[in-house]
């Protein structure tokens, strides 16, 4: 009896050293990412970034341009996407749902119109000259916001802004338009579509860059406290081995990955970890309060 109870250990042994070498040689994996941008120029901006991670890992990478904030943080929790760049709230949610989520890596940040050089940014109100000149003068408006898990395009400004007015943003407002993306939101309120937008601050200067925008066409009337920024992280499923290669193919050669840290408006790229990220979990956790 004590000889089949060591031959059933060792097989159970072997079986579960077997299913750890499975999960460090993946046939895929799949890169989830937040929608910043187009598909299309999200898909060309990431192939370097893609390129590097395939030859750590030996395998291929695909990206996944998510449709909303939310769909990501479902992927990275489900185990339907390996990798996943979130916005800080949208990675604050998914360790919620999974604690095993880890953060890795995030971007250095040129500076720019609105974003000082650095590893933080900041929500923006964000209003046409011309336009409304304080924040008391947008109560009863139209506002933009990006999405409903964005940090800076709806979270931190249902906290912080609605905090400074004294009034929740539904009640402030007299309409909120999830425009679905930063790019989106700022189109919006430049065409007219409404009075205001909440933007990340690091988003609207790319914006303004790319579109060739004189900032003199807004204004900004308020600013949050700084953000730390976007975590690239992994999912649970990924054994130890494979997160070490791949956070090294992200972390230790700037230079490889140079082409697409540019793309981003950054500088490069840093370590993170949960810690960086603890002050915002503590305000979401506050807004939750009754």
């Amino acid at each position: 009896m004590r000889v089949l109870k060591t031959l059933g250990a060792v097989a159970l042994a072997q079986l579960l050293a077997g299913h750890t070498l499975a999960n460090c040689t993946p046939h895929a994996l799949r890169l989830a990412v937040i929608p910043i941008k187009s598909v299309e120029d999200m898909t060309r901006d990431h192939q370097p970034l893609l390129a590097r991670l395939g030859k750590a890992a030996g395998v291929p990478v695909e990206l996944v341009v998510s449709g909303s904030y939310e769909s990501v943080v479902d992927a990275i929790v489900s185990g339907g996407a390996d990798i996943a760049r979130l916005g800080p709230a949208s990675y604050i949610l998914a360790h919620r749902r999974d604690r095993r989520i880890e953060p890795f890596a995030t971007f250095t940040l040129s500076g720019g119109t609105y974003t000082p050089a650095g590893n933080h940014y900041q929500a923006l109100l964000l209003t046409r000259s011309g336009g409304p000149a304080s924040t008391g003068a947008l109560r009863g408006t139209r506002v933009a916001l990006s999405d409903p898990a964005s940090t800076s395009g709806s979270l931190v400004p249902s906290v912080e802004f609605a905090a400074l007015v004294g009034t929740p943003l539904p009640s402030y407002f007299s309409s909120l338009v999830y425009a679905g993306n930063h790019d989106k939101a700022m189109e919006a309120l430049l065409e007219g579509r409404v009075d205001a937008a909440f933007v990340a601050s690091e988003q609207a200067d790319a914006y303004l860059a790319s579109h060739s925008v004189d900032p003199k066409r807004l204004q900004v009337l308020w600013r949050s406290e700084p953000i730390y920024y976007d975590p690239y992280v992994f999912s649970a499923s990924l054994c130890p081995a494979l997160k070490k290669k791949l956070r090294k193919a992200m972390l230790e050669d700037p230079k490889a990955l140079a082409s697409f840290v540019a793309s981003q408006e950054a500088t490069g790229l840093v370590p993170v970890g949960h810690k960086d990220y603890a002050g915002l979990e503590k305000m979401m956790e506050a807004s939750l309060q009754p």
